[in-house]
């Protein structure tokens, strides 16, 4: 004679299994959404402790001047390659002349907008979309 689970608990058992599907989906999607431990590989130690962000998570415009700084330019903005002063000590601190910014246009503004990338002569980018409020490093 063989025994067949009561509906209710059959039920149980398939909600736990979703529950833990649905549970396993959010751990990889926040991953990849900024967090310090973003997948892909080891982080680099100059973005220890800081948010990341994967380069293909950045927006299209956002990619678009990667290419440009890759190339050497040439860049839209007149500021484009200035010295990112760092006044607000969110990024790592270091001799006047490390960083330099670059503009990432923003679709619908009059002006510069408030996205930006900022590289460091040890090969970091940061990018920040509140204009220096914060940053999230790039990890390539």
């Amino acid at each position: 004679m063989s025994v067949r689970p009561r509906p209710r608990a059959a039920l149980r058992v398939w909600l736990t299994a979703l529950l833990c599907a649905l549970l396993a989906l959010l751990a990889g999607c926040s991953a990849q959404s900024g967090t310090p431990s973003s997948g892909g590989g080891p982080t680099p130690a100059w973005a220890e402790g800081m948010a990341t962000v994967r380069e293909e998570r950045l927006p299209a415009e956002a990619r678009d001047t990667l290419r440009l700084i890759d190339r050497g330019g040439p860049y839209p903005y007149a500021k484009d390659g200035s010295v990112f002063g760092n006044y607000e000590r969110l990024l790592p601190e270091r001799e006047r002349g490390h960083y330099r910014e670059y503009t990432v246009p923003t679709p619908g503004s009059r002006d510069r907008g408030a996205r930006r990338l900022v590289t460091g002569r040890e090969d970091e980018i940061y990018w920040t979309e509140d204009h220096y409020a914060s940053f999230r490093a790039v990890l390539r």
